[in-house]
């Protein structure tokens, strides 16, 4: 079985981020980037199938910019056997990756898709939710634990009520919640190996996708400065501010 993986390319988790000074995006100037964790943390469940036994190949697919291809040596330095690039220069939105990826997944003939529930520079929480309505496939969100057994696989999902286990026929679209597992490091022998492993680049055009732009970004602004905290000097003064100042009570 052939396990698809998703790879978005981030600002680093531990990086601020920076907000331009015309308010019409993010900084990347000189900014490191990463997988979006989400991502990585697919990337490991679909590795320690293969190791399992229970897929033959792990594909690792980004869509972006020609620069996403470092992330994608990344997926294949921890384990992925190949990767796709489908390079976009205009920032791909939701539905268009959803596109991409339900064409690759026709073409590969993949048993599995997992990605990341969402990236951390737009929050979307989309893609997997759109490409399993364009696949007709069944969808788990949010997984937690992952076991394939045959021609199906049980994903047992983090809900508001604790946690609900589905089981979806294969092929299915799984996405991954922050606990499902710890994603490993790169060995530095893995880092050189991942050099010769196959990197494909490809287009919209060349999936037959037609990339149209649903989305205008208006304005980015930076969040607003906390304003400073005061220490009261007794519980009748904390009630009082809280029901005359804050309003809340």
């Amino acid at each position: 079985m052939k396990v698809l993986v998703g790879v978005k390319r981030v600002i680093d988790y531990n990086v601020k981020v920076r907000v331009k000074s015309d308010n019409t995006d993010v900084d990347l100037s000189n900014t490191k980037m990463a997988i979006n964790p989400f991502c990585e943390i697919a990337v490991e469940e679909a590795i320690r199938l293969k190791e399992a036994g229970v897929a033959t190949e792990v594909i690792a697919v980004s869509v972006g910019t020609s620069a996403s291809q470092e992330q994608l040596r990344t997926a294949m330095a921890l384990g992925a056997d190949r990767a796709i690039l489908v390079e976009s220069e205009d920032g791909a939105e939701p539905l268009n990756v959803a596109k991409a990826f339900a064409k690759i997944m026709e073409q590969e003939e993949v048993g599995l898709v997992i990605l990341g529930k969402q990236s951390i520079d737009s929050d979307n929480n989309q893609v997997g939710q759109m490409l399993a309505a364009l696949t007709k496939r069944p969808q788990g969100t949010f997984a937690s634990k992952v076991a394939v057994d045959g021609n199906s696989v049980s994903v047992t999902r983090e809900i508001d009520g604790g946690l609900r286990t589905v089981k979806l026929e294969l092929p299915a679209i799984v996405t991954t919640d922050l606990r499902l597992n710890e994603p490993r490091f790169a060995k530095l022998p893995d880092i050189m190996k991942a050099k010769r492993k196959p990197l494909e680049t490809k287009t919209f055009a060349d999936l037959g996708v037609e990339a149209k732009q649903h989305i205008q970004l208006d304005k980015v602004e930076a969040p607003a400065a906390r304003q400073g905290g005061v220490k009261v000097g007794s519980v009748d003064e904390l009630i009082q501010k809280l029901k005359d100042e804050a309003k809340v009570i």
